[in-house]
């Protein structure tokens, strides 16, 4: 019996894009587009009207564009991943769609194959930021300014980190996988989701992305992860 397909909505206002993107995906067994969308507006109709597992999303869209349509779709499924596809990397970009509830983005000219791992990666529950946003927030970092402009301000830990969450922490700022962090540690990769989970909850913040920006931002993790 063959896996379910992962059912994507593509939302992209370039038509030719649009049809590239459609092209190459396809030909990968396991996904399959289930609907297209050329504004914002579209892309929250086909969200609430067709089952699918994630939403493919291109920012710069007419309507009420990419930011607001990503924010209202996690508005009315919390639960639906969003990786944005875009040419813009600002670190303010970076911000704000954090705070709307992306799971990540890739830069547009990135490769196929870099796409599709992407794609399984956030449906599967993990966050996919491209290396220009890590690039960012440790740029930020070195200036001294920490993550204010991503996060806001700086509101008092409730829960600090235990030395372990803190190891696991930085392991995850520094791109490594849960079984990475495990063998790294030499210990069970269903030790380190456990601790993951706890992080999150600590931090309160709603996957890894948000928790390693919080991390340097409150200077949780040491610096010379970021030489």
């Amino acid at each position: 019996m063959s896996p379910a397909k992962l059912r994507i909505l593509l939302v992209e206002d370039d038509e030719l894009f649009r049809l590239g993107l459609r092209v190459r995906l396809q030909q990968e067994a396991e996904l399959e587009i289930v609907a297209e969308a050329e504004d914002g507006e579209t892309a929250l109709e086909l969200a609430n009207r067709h089952s699918v597992d994630i939403v493919l999303l291109d920012i710069g869209l007419p309507g009420i564009g990419g930011i607001e349509a990503c924010r209202q779709i996690k508005q009315q499924h919390p639960k639906l991943p969003v990786l944005v596809l875009t040419s813009r990397s600002q670190q303010s970009l970076i911000g704000r769609l954090i705070e709307v509830g992306a799971q990540g983005y890739c830069l547009k000219g990135i490769a196929a194959e870099t796409l599709v791992l992407a794609l399984r990666s956030v449906a599967a529950g993990a966050s996919w930021w491209d290396q220009t946003a890590t690039t960012e927030i440790r740029a930020a970092f070195h200036k001294g300014n920490g993550s204010s402009e991503l996060l806001g301000t700086d509101d008092e830990l409730t829960s600090p980190l235990t030395q372990r969450e803190q190891e696991i922490l930085a392991l995850l700022a520094s791109g490594k996988t849960n079984q990475e962090i495990a063998e790294i540690l030499h210990i069970v990769s269903g030790t380190v989701r456990v601790h993951v989970h706890t992080i999150l909850q600590k931090l309160k913040v709603h996957d890894r992305t948000q928790a390693v920006v919080v991390a340097i931002k409150k200077k949780l993790i040491a610096p010379d992860f970021l030489e």
